[in-house]
C-alpha cells in the first residue's frame, strides 16, 4: 500500500540500492519478472530518528502551510535552508531536478525551481466519479499533516481512507495522491495531544491534526476498525499483500533518481525505492482502465491518462519493451468485457447502430469499422467472414487490442458512414423497427454491393488507387485508407520497396499502428462489387447526388426582395414537392407529371430556417437562388420540416463542407470572401450560422469557427457590399455577390453577434470572456475616474444612465466611452445597474446563498478555500467577469486616499448590487469585502503582475495631473499619452504624443519628426527604439509593430526614443545577399538564472552552437550534437541589442533575448544573453531574427513616405480596434491597406 509521506517520519535505515541487492530483493518471488537497475540508486543520508515522512510533492507545487498555534504569527526561517522544489522527492530527501521542458503535458506547473510532472492532476467536475476512482471510500476529509524534520507548520491535506490504503492529496480534486499508507502495515492508531492522532507502521509514524475533537476521534475509530481483523504481514514478503506482475526501477523524466515501479493486476504503483514497497509506503497508484501506453524513442515510453502523462525511461530497449508489454497487459486486465463496450461508446456516434440506429449496439464488424446492433450483426454474418468480420464488444475480448479500440474511437460510426452511407435514399434507410428482410436487403446493398458508398475520386483507376494507398498508410488518415480499400485498392499490392513490400509492412515501418490494424483485418476481405461499364480514364470520379425526398409543402409566390412582413396561411398554396437527381421540383398536386417550377442544386445558394411561427405555418424555410429569387416553403409538421431542410442542404452543399450538415444551422449557403488583408482574389466559402457561431469551410481549407459575440468589429462597408468581421488575429471580408441572400446573411449575422439575452453568457464578449460592457466601463473608470471622489457611491443622471445601458445592450461594440462626452458617475452607475439587473446574477441564483453563507465561516483559511471552490464552480464567463471586477475594485481601494472609496465603502455599494439583495444587512457586503481583501489568495494572482498594474495606474494618474488635460479613454476607442524622446533622453528632446490603439512604430516616428520639422532623406533609417536603462539594452521596433502594447509592457525604467538606425542599411544588404533565411554558428550563452539540467552556472558564459530557422532557435552543446539542449519558438522571442555589464559579458557585442510564453494560463518570462565575437556577427544574427519574425519585411520598400500618407486617413474605430477604412472601389480598398500588406495580422494582434 502507498503511504503518506508527510513531513515527519523517522528517516529510514536504508542500504544503497545496487543492481546486486535489487536482484536479491526479488529472490523470494521467483514468479516475478523484475526490471533490475543497472546503476546505483543514489540516496541522501537520513537521520534514523525521524518519525514523520512526507510524500513526493509531484501533484501541485503550492503548499498550503498552517502555522502551529503555539508559534508567533511571523515564522522565522533559517537563512541556510535549501529552496524547495516541486518534484518527486520527500521533504527530507532533496533530489536533483532536470529541465522541466521535457514534459509533454499541455499544462506545466510553473513554481520556483523545477517541475517534474504536469500540475494537471485535477479532474473536471464531470469526471469526478468515473471509473478511475479507487476502492470505495470509507471516510474522507481535510486534515493537517505534520511535515518532516520538525518544521513548525502543518500542511493541509485531503485524506481518503478505503479498505486497502490511507491516501492523502494536495486537494480534493486531485486524482493522484501525494502518498499512500497500506492499512495492512498500520500497527497502531492513537490520539495524541490536542486534536492530533498518530498512524504508526512498523518503523514510521505519521501525525495528523483534525479540526475538532469529534472529527479526530472519528478518524481514530474508523482507522482502528479498518485495521482490526487484519494481522500484520511480513514486511519482507510484500507479495503476500500485493502480487506484482512486473516490478523494478524506472526513471521518471525530470528526476535524476529512479522510482521503484510495481505493476500488479490492473494498477501501477510508484514507490521511492524498494524499501518503501516492502513496508507499504508509496507515492501513488495509477488505475490502468484509463491508461494508454505509447512507445517513444530509444528507452523512453509514455503512460498516458486523462489527467497526466507519465514519461518513463527504462534501462535498456529490451527492458522498455518488457515494461510496455506489462503495462499493456495491465490495461487489458483493467478492461473487462463491459468496459470495452464502454470505451467504444465514448465516441457518441458509436452508441447507436451504424445501420439501423438502435441504441447501445454490442457488436462490431471489425474490418468494416462499424458498430452494429445484435439484429444487424446476424445479417452481417450472413454476408460471410470474407465481407464482414463480426465480433462482440462484450465477449470477444481477445480481439479488442488497444489499437483496434483506438481505430473505432478515431473513426466512429458517423465518420465511417460518411463513406458507407453517403448516398442512401430515405426510402431505403433502415429503422430500429425494420424487419429481417429489410435489414438483409439494406446490409447487402450497403456492404456487398457498396451501393451507398462515397466513391473515391480515383475509383476505377487501379494503379492510382494502389499508389494512393501506399502513400496514405504512412500518415494518420485512417478514414482515407478505408475509402481507398473499399473503392478497390489492393491491400496486398506491391509498394516497390524491397524492405517494405506491402502496405501493411509500410504502415508498421512508419509506426502507423492504427493503419496497420485496419489493413490486417482486410488482407482477405472481399471488396464490394464494382459495376463499371467500359474502360475508365484516369480522371477524378464524382458520384452524382442521390438524395431524394418527396411530400406536400405549402409555398408562397417567389419573390425578388427580402421578406419584411409576416406571411399568413392564406398566402401559401399546397404543392407536391420532389427532391430527386439534384433537382428540387414542385407540382400542383401529386397527380401532376409536369412541375410548376424547379430548382437545380447548383442554383441554390442559401437555405434559411425561420424561427417557429414567424409566418402563418409554424415551420418555414427559405431558398435563395442564383437568379436572385426567394422561395418560401412551410409546413406544420416539425419532423417533416426537419427532414426537408436536411435533404435540401445535403443536395447542394459539397462534400468538402459536409461537416456543416451535422450542425443545427439557422442559415447555410455559399458566399465569396477574402481572408486577411489580401484583397486580390476572392475565395468561395460555405458558411453555416448556428446560434452566435459562424462555421466556415473555405476553398481548399479546413473548417473554422467564428464566435460572433467575440468579434472586435462587425460592419457593412462599400455601399452594403462587404461584410467585415474582425476577430483577434484575423479579418474576414464577406462579399455580396448577390444582393438578396447577402442582405439576409448580414441581418442574421448582425443579430447573432448582438447580445442574445440578459445573462452574462449571452453578452458580447472580449477574447478573455468578459462582457464588453464590463470591460469598457472598467477601462474608462481606470483611465478617468480613479481619482473621482466617491466613485461608485455617487449617483449619475438617471436618464443618461438608462440610455447608455440601452446602447450597450443593443450593441456594446459600437459604444465609445470618451471623457467629456460621458460622465464618470454615469458610467459607474451603468456598470452597477448592469449587474443589478443581470438575469441569474453574477454569482448565479443557484449558488448565491452558498457564497453568502461562506462569509460567516470563522476560520480564515477554510473560508478562502471555500471561496476558491465556489469560484471554480462558476460558469466560465461568470468566473472571468468576477475576477476582472474584483481586480478593478482592488485597484480602486488602493487609491482610496484620492477617491475616498476604501474597502468597506466599496463593499457597501457592491454587496447588494452583485448579490441583488435589498441591502438590509451587511452579509452581501461582507462577502464582497472579503473577496477584495483576499483577492490575491482567492484568485491566485501573480503579485508581480499586480504590482505592475498598480504602477501603470499610478503613471496614468501622474500623466493626467502633469498635463492637466483631457485624457481620452483607452477602451474601447481611446488613446494613451506617453513621452517620447528624440535622439537622446533629455527634457528639451521630449515630446508628449497621443498614442491610438492602431499607431505603428513608423507612424509614431513620423509624428515626432513632423513636429520637429525634420525631413527624412534617402538612406536615412529613422526608427522608434524601446530603451531599457536598467537592463542596458535597446530594441528598434519593427515599422509595423503597434506601439500601445509596448507601452503597456513598459517598466518605469524604460522609454521610447526616436533615432536613426545606423546599421539598417548594412542589415538590408546582408539579408539580400543571403540565399537561405536561416543562420547557424557559435555564440557564448548565459541565462538570467541557472539552467536546470544543463549544469551551467549563472556566473559565466558558455560556448554553444545555435541554429536559427523559420520556426525555432535551437541550442546545441557542440556542433556534433544530435539533440538540442533547448528549443525556443521564434515567435515568442524579443531580441534586444546590448547586455548589462553586471553579467560580465566576454565581449561588448551581445544580444539580450527575452522569451515570453503562457503556461497554465499564466505568463512566463525567461531572459538570457548571447555574445558574439564581432559587431558584424551580432548585426547578422539580429538581422536574421528580424527577417524571420517579419517574413523578410525588415523595412518598408518606400521608406517612411507611405507611412506619412497612411496617417492622414480618418481614424475609423470599432471597439478598441483601429480599423482600415474600406470605401469606394476595390482598387481604393486595396490602396487603403497597402501600408499593412506585409503583415496581414499586425493590425489585429493584442486587440484587447
Amino acid at each position: 500500500m502507498q503511504k503518506d509521506q508527510t513531513p515527519q517520519v523517522p528517516p529510514r535505515i536504508r542500504t544503497p540500492q545496487t543492481q546486486e541487492n535489487a536482484q536479491h530483493s526479488t529472490q523470494p518471488d521467483a514468479q516475478l519478472r523484475v526490471s533490475r537497475p543497472s546503476c546505483e540508486f543514489s540516496q541522501n543520508s537520513l537521520d534514523d530518528s525521524s518519525d514523520e515522512y512526507e510524500d513526493p510533492d509531484f501533484i501541485n507545487p503550492i503548499v498550503h502551510s498552517m502555522k502551529t498555534p503555539e508559534r508567533d504569527m511571523s515564522l522565522q526561517i533559517p537563512g541556510g535552508i535549501k529552496g524547495r522544489y516541486n518534484s518527486f522527492c520527500s521533504d527530507d530527501e532533496q533530489l536533483d531536478d532536470e529541465d522541466s521542458s521535457q514534459w509533454h503535458d499541455s499544462g506545466l506547473s510553473t513554481v520556483q525551481g523545477s517541475v517534474y510532472l504536469p500540475a494537471t492532476g485535477r479532474r473536471a467536475s464531470a469526471c469526478q466519479e468515473d471509473s478511475s476512482q479507487h476502492a470505495a471510500v470509507i471516510k474522507m476529509g481535510w486534515l493537517d499533516k505534520n511535515p518532516p524534520q520538525g518544521a513548525l507548520y502543518y500542511q493541509r491535506r485531503w485524506v481518503k481512507l478505503d479498505v486497502d490504503y490511507l491516501r492523502y492529496f494536495e486537494n480534493d480534486k486531485d486524482v493522484y495522491s501525494k502518498g499512500i499508507i497500506s492499512t495492512a502495515y498500520i500497527t497502531n492508531v492513537t490520539s495524541v495531544g490536542e486534536l492530533k492522532f498518530e498512524v504508526a507502521t512498523n518503523n514510521r509514524t505519521f501525525i495528523f491534526r483534525a479540526e475538532s475533537e469529534a472529527e479526530r476521534n472519528d478518524w481514530v475509530t474508523v482507522l482502528q476498525d479498518c485495521n482490526r481483523g487484519r494481522h500484520r504481514r511480513n514486511t519482507m514478503s510484500p507479495g503476500l499483500l500485493l502480487t506484482p506482475d512486473y516490478q523494478g526501477y524506472l526513471e521518471l523524466k525530470g528526476l535524476r533518481s529512479k522510482l521503484y515501479t510495481v505493476i500488479a493486476s490492473d494498477k501501477v504503483y510508484l514507490y521511492k525505492h524498494i524499501d518503501d514497497f516492502r513496508i507499504g509506503v508509496g507515492i501513488t497508484s495509477i488505475e490502468m482502465n484509463v491508461g494508454n501506453v505509447k512507445d517513444s524513442e530509444r528507452r523512453n515510453f509514455d503512460l498516458t491518462t486523462p489527467y497526466r502523462i507519465f514519461s518513463f525511461i527504462a534501462e535498456s530497449d529490451q527492458l522498455r519493451e518488457q515494461w510496455v508489454d506489462a503495462m499493456r497487459n495491465a490495461i487489458g486486465e483493467a478492461l473487462s468485457n463491459s468496459e470495452v463496450a464502454d470505451r467504444i461508446w465514448v465516441e457518441s456516434s458509436n452508441s447507436v447502430c451504424a445501420d439501423c440506429g438502435t441504441p447501445k449496439p454490442e457488436w462490431a464488424a471489425i474490418n468494416l469499422c462499424v458498430v452494429i446492433c445484435k439484429r444487424c450483426a446476424g445479417e452481417h454474418r450472413g454476408l460471410g467472414p470474407s465481407i464482414s468480420k463480426v465480433r462482440s464488444l462484450k465477449m470477444d475480448r481477445k480481439v479488442w487490442t488497444e489499437e483496434l479500440i483506438q481505430v473505432f474511437l478515431l473513426l466512429g460510426n458517423e465518420r465511417v458512414n460518411s463513406f458507407w452511407a453517403a448516398n442512401i435514399p430515405p426510402s431505403e434507410a433502415l429503422m430500429p423497427s425494420s424487419c429481417s428482410e429489410e435489414r438483409r436487403r439494406f446490409i447487402t446493398n450497403k456492404y456487398r454491393q457498396g451501393k451507398y458508398r462515397k466513391y473515391h475520386p480515383l475509383y476505377g483507376n487501379q494503379r492510382e488507387l494502389n499508389n494512393a494507398l501506399c502513400i496514405n498508410v504512412q500518415c494518420t488518415d485512417v478514414l482515407e485508407t478505408l475509402s481507398l480499400i473499399f473503392c478497390g485498392a489492393d491491400v496486398n499490392c506491391s509498394t516497390g520497396v524491397a524492405s517494405w513490400p506491402s502496405p501493411l509492412s509500410l504502415a508498421n515501418a512508419h509506426s502507423q499502428l492504427l493503419q496497420a490494424e485496419l489493413l490486417s483485418h482486410n488482407l482477405n476481405t472481399e471488396l464490394p462489387q464494382s459495376h463499371v461499364d467500359g474502360a475508365m480514364e484516369a480522371v477524378h470520379y464524382s458520384a452524382p447526388p442521390c438524395v431524394s425526398h418527396n411530400g406536400f409543402l405549402f409555398k408562397t409566390a417567389s419573390m425578388a426582395r427580402a421578406i419584411s412582413e409576416r406571411k399568413g396561411k392564406e398566402e401559401f398554396s399546397r404543392r407536391w414537392c420532389v427532391l430527386n437527381d439534384g433537382t428540387f421540383s414542385y407540382y400542383e398536386s401529386d397527380k401532376n407529371s409536369n412541375p410548376n417550377g424547379a430548382l437545380k442544386a447548383s442554383e441554390i445558394v442559401c437555405l434559411a430556417v425561420d424561427a417557429p411561427e414567424k409566418h402563418g405555418y409554424e415551420n418555414t424555410f427559405e431558398l435563395y437562388s442564383e437568379s436572385e429569387r426567394l422561395y418560401l416553403f412551410g409546413t406544420d409538421d416539425p419532423d417533416g420540416h426537419k427532414e426537408w431542410v436536411k435533404s435540401i442542404a445535403r443536395n447542394f452543399i459539397p462534400a468538402s463542407a459536409e461537416p456543416l450538415l451535422r450542425l443545427g444551422f439557422e442559415r447555410i449557403g455559399r458566399l465569396k470572401c477574402k481572408d486577411g488583408l489580401n484583397l486580390q482574389t476572392s475565395k468561395v466559402g460555405w458558411f453555416a450560422l448556428v446560434g452566435s457561431t459562424l462555421h466556415a469551410h473555405l476553398e481548399n481549407g479546413q473548417g473554422e469557427e467564428i464566435h460572433l459575440r467575440k468579434l472586435n468589429e462587425l460592419s457593412i462597408q462599400q455601399d452594403n457590399e462587404v461584410l467585415v468581421l474582425v476577430e483577434k488575429g484575423r479579418t474576414l471580408y464577406i462579399e455580396g455577390e448577390r444582393k438578396l441572400d447577402f442582405s439576409g446573411w448580414c441581418t442574421a449575422i448582425q443579430t447573432a453577434a448582438g447580445s442574445g439575452g440578459d445573462t452574462l453568457g449571452q453578452q458580447q464578449l472580449t477574447e478573455t470572456d468578459i462582457p464588453v460592457i464590463v470591460h469598457s466601463c472598467i477601462g474608462y473608470i481606470t483611465q478617468c475616474g480613479l481619482t473621482s471622489e466617491g466613485i461608485y457611491r455617487k449617483s449619475g443622471v438617471n436618464s443618461r444612465v438608462a440610455a447608455l445601458l440601452e446602447r450597450f445592450r443593443r450593441d456594446a461594440r459600437s459604444v465609445h466611452l470618451r471623457e467629456g462626452e460621458h460622465q464618470v458617475d454615469d458610467v459607474s452607475n451603468t456598470l452597477k445597474r448592469f449587474f443589478r439587473e443581470l438575469e441569474e446574477g453574477l454569482f448565479t441564483s443557484e449558488d448565491a446563498s452558498t457564497w453568502l453563507s461562506t462569509a460567516a465561516i470563522q476560520d480564515e483559511s477554510k473560508k478562502i478555500s471555500q471561496y476558491q471552490l465556489l469560484l471554480d464552480s462558476l460558469p466560465r464567463v461568470n468566473k472571468a467577469t468576477l475576477q476582472a471586477l474584483i481586480n478593478h475594485l482592488y485597484c480602486v481601494q488602493r487609491f482610496s486616499e484620492l477617491n475616498q472609496m476604501n474597502l468597506h465603502n466599496l463593499a457597501i455599494v457592491f454587496g447588494p448590487t452583485l448579490f441583488q439583495t435589498d441591502g438590509k444587512d451587511y452579509t452581501a457586503g461582507r462577502a464582497i469585502e472579503e473577496l477584495i481583501e483576499h483577492y490575491t489568495l482567492i484568485f491566485e494572482v501573480d503579485e508581480q503582475q499586480l504590482k505592475k498594474q498598480l504602477e501603470e495606474i499610478t503613471v496614468i494618474i501622474q500623466v493626467r495631473e502633469k498635463l492637466s488635460t483631457k485624457f481620452p479613454s483607452t477602451e474601447p476607442g481611446g488613446h494613451f499619452i506617453c513621452t517620447v524622446y528624440l535622439e537622446e533622453k533629455k527634457n528639451t528632446a521630449e515630446q508628449h504624443v497621443k498614442i491610438p490603439g492602431s499607431m505603428t512604430a513608423a507612424e509614431l516616428t513620423c509624428e515626432v519628426l513632423d513636429r520637429r520639422n525634420i525631413p527624412v532623406k534617402d538612406k536615412e533609417y529613422w526608427s522608434c527604439w524601446e530603451v531599457s536603462n536598467k537592463e542596458e539594452m535597446e530594441r528598434p521596433l519593427h515599422h509595423l509593430e503597434r506601439v500601445l502594447p509596448i507601452l503597456h509592457s513598459f517598466g518605469t525604467d524604460s522609454h521610447l526614443l526616436i533615432k536613426k538606425h545606423l546599421a539598417m542599411e548594412a542589415m538590408i544588404l546582408y539579408l539580400t545577399s543571403k540565399v537561405d533565411a536561416s543562420k547557424h554558428g557559435m555564440m557564448k550563452f548565459r541565462e538570467e538564472r541557472s539552467i536546470l539540467g544543463l549544469g551551467l552556472t549563472s556566473g559565466s558564459f558558455h560556448d554553444r552552437y545555435f541554429i536559427l530557422n523559420s520556426n525555432s532557435l535551437r541550442m546545441y552543446k557542440e556542433v556534433r550534437s544530435n539533440r538540442p539542449e533547448r528549443d525556443w519558438p521564434v515567435k515568442n522571442l524579443k531580441v534586444y541589442l546590448g547586455i548589462k555589464k553586471k553579467v560580465r559579458p566576454p565581449t561588448c557585442w551581445g544580444l539580450t533575448v527575452v522569451c515570453e510564453s503562457v503556461k497554465q494560463e499564466r505568463p512566463e518570462r525567461q531572459q538570457w544573453y548571447l555574445c558574439c565575437d564581432t559587431q558584424t556577427e551580432m548585426r547578422e544574427w539580429f538581422a536574421t531574427f528580424l527577417s524571420i519574425q517579419y517574413d523578410g519585411n525588415v523595412w518598408p520598400q518606400d521608406g517612411l513616405k507611405l507611412t506619412r500618407v497612411s496617417r492622414v486617413l480618418p481614424d475609423t474605430r470599432h471597439g478598441n480596434v483601429s480599423l482600415i477604412p474600406l470605401r469606394g472601389s476595390e482598387n481604393e480598398m486595396r490602396n487603403s491597406v497597402a501600408a499593412f500588406s506585409q503583415d496581414a495580422l499586425a493590425l489585429f494582434r493584442d486587440v484587447r
